[in-house]
């Protein structure tokens, strides 16, 4: 048992659970990673006590708090606005045997000693207990694992064997990896070794878990930390086996990097912007259909349409990983149109209004910030070149126009009254043509050219407003869309 001097701040709220549970009797001490974070100076975001006490006496203790789970912890419920400090978890020391699920224990007893708690964690930088009672001008910290010691060499390192910390909880596996990207450590070389032995465990772990874990690495400062570890060890196959694809495949002269690299750059451009997550996992998976796409050709590698594939199969890891529906279509619109970027001295405002229509004007920058992301991960330095530039004020110019059959001068509704019919694909056909119009001349979206054209077009014959109506379509779409169907055949991408 150590005594430090009493240099850590710590809410009045969690100090005061703390007094009352020692006025009550029970011995008690923040435990996990609010004691790791204190100890390296970074601002916990939880709150978590381990205490002699039961969860019935805690309960007494804090008539108001709640306990809904099998493993002794009691919500206790604080005053604060602070988000983090709303509830604290207030658990008994605890002892904890059988893992037949590779998740959770199967049995949990109480413990007698706050050793007894700290020897069933899973790192040693989380297995270090501060006693909150006054002793003087000191606070004691209990460290039966040197934990302040890996603290200090950076190093993230198992209480005990680690092959029994990974089978007593796989998601461990995974949270050593986030770990280490979230605070910038290594892993000690018997706890990777055990890693890669037992990576297998992670097929017992469930993809939501997965999910939390992953997402914590993309958001953290330095993913690439993690992500190019977990290609090392082993652990890349159980995010997605798609990302595997990517490693070792080499790139033309503009890139320096293999598929995998370039990807890892990327995604820790996004993070050194603090950009959010759905622009993250679209800098993440843009290229990732690049090795499905990947053909010789004149000298040179091509990807022919890898966009178009790349957004399904980031479709199919999204989903897979149980993201949410808002996460996945953000996502995939990024990485389908992630190609936008195109000579400015040839691109026109009304190609700038079909990319802004197919991506929507909400995500438009967030499309700016992934091809950034994905020049930067090339090798270049400039983040803002001039054609990008050129791209933004093209952006900002046609913000104000319309863009979609919404935002005609006139609706379906109008269009049966002018025609005297009733719902039909006749009505969409003319609606894709007028917008086709406006789009290459915004001018144009008035009622009284609209009304004309809409006589113009219902003259035609049924045929031939038909194929008229389809090819405005795949031109509102952006050109590169009719050879959607060419692409899914040929790699068998839905």
């Amino acid at each position: 048992m150590e005594k430090v001097k009493n240099k850590f701040e710590i809410p009045e709220e969690v100090k005061d659970i703390s007094r009352r549970l020692t006025v009550a009797g029970f011995e008690n001490f923040l435990v996990g990673g609010c004691v790791r974070d204190l100890l390296m100076s970074r601002e916990p975001k939880d709150w978590d006590i381990a205490t002699r006490a039961r969860p019935e006496d805690i309960q007494k203790v804090f008539p108001d708090s709640f306990y809904e789970n099998d493993f002794g912890t009691v919500g206790v419920k604080t005053s604060s606005e602070v988000q983090s400090l709303k509830v604290v978890e207030v658990t008994p020391f605890r002892l904890e045997s059988g893992y037949s699920d590779f998740r959770r224990p199967d049995k949990v007893e109480w413990g007698k000693t706050i050793e007894d708690d700290l020897a069933r964690r899973d790192f040693t930088m989380n297995a270090i207990a501060l006693d909150l009672r006054p002793t003087t001008d000191d606070r004691r910290l209990i460290d039966p694992f040197r934990g302040q010691k890996d603290i200090e060499k950076k190093l993230i390192r198992t209480v005990g064997k680690p092959e029994e910390r990974f089978g007593e909880d796989a998601l461990r596996i995974f949270r050593a990896l986030r770990l280490a990207s979230e605070l910038n450590f290594a892993i000690e070389s018997e706890t990777q070794e055990a890693i890669t032995k037992n990576a297998q465990l992670m097929e017992y772990i469930s993809r939501e878990r997965v999910c939390d874990e992953f997402t914590k690495i993309v958001m953290s400062d330095n993913p690439a930390i993690a992500l190019e570890m977990s290609s090392r060890l082993g652990l890349l196959k159980f995010i997605s086996p798609e990302f595997e694809k990517g490693i070792g495949v080499e790139q033309n002269k503009a890139h320096a990097y293999t598929v995998w690299e370039h990807l890892l750059r990327s995604l820790n451009h996004a993070a050194k912007k603090k950009l959010p997550l759905h622009v993250r996992l679209a800098a993440l998976c843009h290229d990732i259909a690049k090795p499905h796409t990947r053909v010789w050709k004149n000298n040179q590698w091509t990807f022919y349409g890898h966009e178009v594939v790349g957004a399904r199969l980031a479709r199919k890891i999204l989903e897979d990983l149980r993201f949410s529906k808002e996460i996945v279509e953000k996502t995939v619109r990024l990485v389908r149109w992630h190609m936008f970027f195109s000579d400015t001295e040839e691109i026109s405002l009304s190609a700038v209004r079909r990319i802004v229509r197919n991506v929507t004007p909400e995500l438009i920058w967030d499309l700016i910030d992934v091809r950034t992301a994905d020049r930067i991960g090339t090798g270049r330095p400039k983040e803002t070149p001039y054609r990008l530039r050129k791209y933004k004020s093209m952006i900002e110019e046609v913000l104000r126009d319309p863009i979609s059959v919404r935002q005609l001068k006139i609706g379906g509704q109008e269009i049966m009254s002018l025609t005297e019919t009733k719902p039909g694909p006749h009505i969409g056909f003319i609606l894709e043509i007028l917008l086709s119009e406006v789009l290459e001349d915004p001018k144009l979206n008035t009622r009284e050219y609209l009304d004309k054209r809409v006589s113009e077009l219902h003259s035609l014959k049924p045929a031939e407003l038909e194929k008229l109506g389809k090819l405005a379509r795949t031109k509102n779409e952006g050109e590169e869309e009719k050879e959607v169907g060419k692409i899914r055949e040929e790699y068998r991408v839905q």
